[in-house]
């Protein structure tokens, strides 16, 4: 009896699994239109609200020379950081998480994006150019996994343990920023406070070219990757077995994960959340990861972020919140609510 079961249930598995990719397509057809309409909404609404249609044509570059300029110089820039930034934080999650097959991996969890901060605000202390701060945000990021790694990797640790270790760094180097926030001029204050909590206010074309390039590089590369994670998923006797290195695999997708955090943060500063929570709802909506889940986890971090950023400027009755706050709201209880769960199943499991 329990031989002529076995069989049904890799059946029943790959039944799931094309369930989930038919509805992997539909599921991202939605999220672009949901963001096409964020985006509507992020360049017709502000002080000055504007017909959406004369937004729209104003974001390409027609119509009056008012409507152009509101557009394209204030609104467009702010909106264009939050996608990218979104996308490339929800994507370095995804890689993260499936790594290390945890649900708490992720790069505000393990210190990349404090660490990320901690760069651009060396830089912008030694008054360099705003074009330079996405190399001094991904310098961050990497010496956020050094000591990561340095501190927390010890034969082989428990996931567990990086995070708790990451959660230490990560407060360590936003406690460094305050303290040279507090300490900068009084000019140089304003401008350093977004890396205390995130946002995307006052960002310029400039910033955004620079960021948006090297996210949209390592991009290509994470979906390169995708195979290779789909082989490590096998194990390492497996992956062995197929000709895949297993550590240099890890290590690729780790530092692709890395950079990808960086750069985001480049734009927006620490913002919570996005990464951690973003993975696990196309999860659940989309099923097992595929390269389809990969691309909908950056159209859905991109939503998200736009949409918080919206909430932040529009809804709320204290105006001028960073985006950061509406995301940390949120992340708070869903980090508390998996960080029981890890921990009940580990209990079990002991």
């Amino acid at each position: 009896m329990t031989d002529v079961l076995r069989p049904a249930q890799p059946a029943s598995s790959t039944t799931a699994r094309r369930r989930a990719v038919r509805r992997t397509p539909l599921l991202t057809l939605g999220t672009v239109a949901v963001l096409l309409v964020l985006v509507t909404v992020s360049v017709s609404t502000g002080d000055m609200p504007l017909p959406p249609f004369d937004a729209l044509r104003g974001l390409f570059g027609l119509g009056d020379t008012a409507t152009v300029l509101i557009v394209q110089e204030f609104r467009a820039p702010r909106m264009a950081a939050a996608i990218i930034a979104g996308a490339g934080l929800a994507v370095a999650g995804a890689l993260l998480q499936r790594l290390f097959r945890n649900p708490l991996a992720s790069p505000d969890v393990m210190g990349v994006t404090g660490g990320a901060s901690f760069g651009a605000v060396v830089m912008l202390a030694a008054g360099a150019s705003q074009a330079l701060m996405p190399l001094a945000a991904l310098g961050g990021g990497l010496l956020a996994a050094v000591l990561l790694g340095a501190l927390g990797w010890r034969s082989g640790a428990s996931v567990t343990r990086l995070v708790l270790v990451g959660l230490a760094v990560q407060a360590g180097l936003t406690a460094a920023v305050n303290f040279m926030v507090v300490r900068f001029p009084t000019e140089l204050a304003g401008s350093a406070l977004q890396w205390t909590t995130g946002s995307v206010y006052g960002r310029t074309w400039t910033e955004v070219w620079a960021a948006g390039g090297g996210v949209a590089v390592t991009m290509v590369v994470a979906f390169a990757l995708h195979r290779r994670l789909a082989v490590l998923d096998l194990g390492d006797d497996s992956a062995g077995a197929l000709g895949l290195n297993a550590d240099a695999a890890r290590l690729q997708v780790l530092v692709t994960a890395i950079v990808l955090a960086s750069l985001a943060a480049a734009l927006t500063g620490p913002v919570a959340f996005v990464a951690l929570a973003v993975p696990h709802i196309v999860r659940f909506l989309a099923g097992p990861p595929t390269a389809g889940t990969l691309a909908l986890s950056g159209l859905a971090g991109a939503v998200l972020l736009l949409a918080s950023d919206l909430v932040a400027q529009h809804l709320l009755p204290v105006s001028g919140l960073p985006v950061g706050v509406v995301t940390a709201t949120l992340g708070a209880p869903w980090l508390l609510v998996l960080m029981i769960r890890q921990s009940s199943s580990v209990n079990r499991s002991v």
